[in-house]
């Protein structure tokens, strides 16, 4: 028998198909905003009405998912990021961020950001909503495309050459509007200027109308983890305020990454 078939009868003999079945539930949930009822998750992931309901109402004693009986619909809940900063190399890193978006908040009036990269997209994290009448709310968990984001772009800017091109390799470059990059070339001569300024710019390129100024969280190793970014409409943050503004980001960012350990040396 050849070793190929020997490791698949060994993988099937060891495989916890409802184990698989309930971590699909959770990734299928984690990309819904409003969840969804059991008749949909059933349909989309294809199991029976009883083995859905099952895993549902296990991850929702555990405390993984919500359920609203007025909608029947279930989500995903908090603890699952919870999981997910455990993973992250700076253990200490959420406690550091806290404070220091805040206080950036204070000072903008805007909501400010943070969020770490993941395998793709910038995973956001958390947020200190601004204090405007009219401010930017985030969902815990949102992915965010890189080349069209100010966390994106700030995270790039300050990668290792290397692995800023296995990210540049999983970028789909998809189009929101006329003021979104499409191209890897436009994209990168983007980051060289980024490298030389220490901040980003999202100038209304996924949504008309919303400027965000983006700057990286550099580890002690070097390596950007993340970003701090503050997010408002363009009759605010215009030209006459970014100077400032992304003079304030940076001060933000270079002290928490100097907390991590990151500085000259």
């Amino acid at each position: 028998m050849e070793n190929k078939e020997m490791n698949q009868i060994v993988e099937e003999q060891y495989k916890v198909p409802n184990l698989e079945k309930g971590l699909a539930v959770l990734e299928l949930l984690s990309y819904t905003r409003n969840g969804m009822t059991l008749q949909e998750i059933k349909v989309e992931l294809d199991i029976s009405q009883t083995t859905a309901y099952r895993i549902l109402n296990t991850l929702v004693r555990l405390g993984y998912l919500l359920y609203n009986d007025k909608v029947k619909k279930y989500r995903i809940s908090k603890k699952l990021l919870t999981l997910g900063l455990c993973a992250i190399e700076e253990h200490d890193i959420f406690e550091s961020v806290l404070p220091h978006i805040r206080n950036l908040r204070n000072k903008v009036k805007e909501t400010v950001c943070y969020g770490v990269i993941g395998s793709e997209k910038i995973v956001f994290i958390e947020q200190a909503i601004g204090t405007h009448p009219f401010c930017f709310v985030l969902t815990p968990g949102k992915m965010i495309d890189l080349h069209c984001s100010a966390p994106g772009k700030a995270v790039l800017a300050f990668m290792e050459a290397s692995t800023r091109d296995t990210y540049l390799k999983t970028i789909t470059y998809e189009r929101y509007n006329e003021n979104t990059i499409t191209c890897e070339a436009d994209l990168v001569k983007e980051l060289d200027q980024i490298s030389k300024c220490g901040f980003a710019m999202d100038r209304e390129e996924e949504m008309i109308g919303v400027v965000c100024l983006g700057a990286p969280i550099i580890n002690c190793h070097g390596i950007p983890i993340g970003a701090i970014w503050l997010s408002g409409p363009r009759s605010r943050l215009n030209d006459k305020v970014i100077d400032k503004y992304a003079a304030l980001l940076l001060e933000t960012t270079h002290a928490i990454s100097y907390e991590l350990g990151y500085g000259p040396n």
